[in-house]
């Protein structure tokens, strides 16, 4: 069984997919992440990055190359990406949504806790801008190429708002839900 995750920016992806992934002994991957890391290597941040790919099909591409590839290979694994609803069809597609100034909230907490200078912001509310401007390039580039809204929740067969909830709330009900479709905890012992 394959399940990709996506959501909005503050909401928790990471965080679930991680604990998903030790609960159910998947694999994960972190499409972000390679994005990151291509980033990185053009010694560019995310957002320069994310401009650039609104003009040229660059990074995008190559990662969305990447999600095809594990899933026509690998079984139980948990691919943690905006797009990945999209080139898995056959997957659990699970959507976590949020305020968006909860989002940029913890984003502001969580870059003063983890080194990632090139996406900290002096303020919650210049956070907020970037999470919005983000978003806003991930919808362009998206429909451009593929002609969907990946924040469009009709495209999700699990969507859980976490706004208000503490990660084992949230990490509970998306279990729940996941049983819905024959996806259990693996056995202790």
């Amino acid at each position: 069984m394959i399940i990709t995750i996506s959501g909005k920016p503050g909401s928790g992806k990471s965080t679930i997919a991680k604990e998903l992934s030790k609960i159910l002994g998947y694999k994960r991957y972190y499409i972000g992440g390679m994005r990151r890391e291509i980033a990185r290597k053009l010694g560019i941040t995310l957002a320069e990055l994310n401009k650039r790919d609104e003009e040229e099909f660059f990074s995008d591409r190559i990662v969305d190359e990447r999600i095809v590839e594990i899933a026509k290979n690998e079984d139980n694994v948990i691919i943690e990406g905006r797009t990945a609803f999209y080139f898995v069809p056959y997957s659990v597609k699970v959507f976590l949504d949020v305020d968006l100034r909860e989002g940029a909230r913890r984003i502001y907490q969580h870059s003063k806790e983890k080194a990632r200078p090139e996406e900290s912001y002096p303020s919650v509310e210049e956070t907020y801008n970037a999470v919005c401007e983000r978003m806003e390039s991930d919808k362009r580039r998206y429909s451009k190429y593929y002609g969907f809204d990946c924040y469009d929740t009709s495209h999700y067969d699990i969507v859980i708002d976490t706004t208000n909830k503490p990660v084992e709330a949230v990490l509970k009900e998306t279990l729940e839900k996941l049983e819905r479709f024959g996806i259990k905890p693996k056995k202790q012992g």
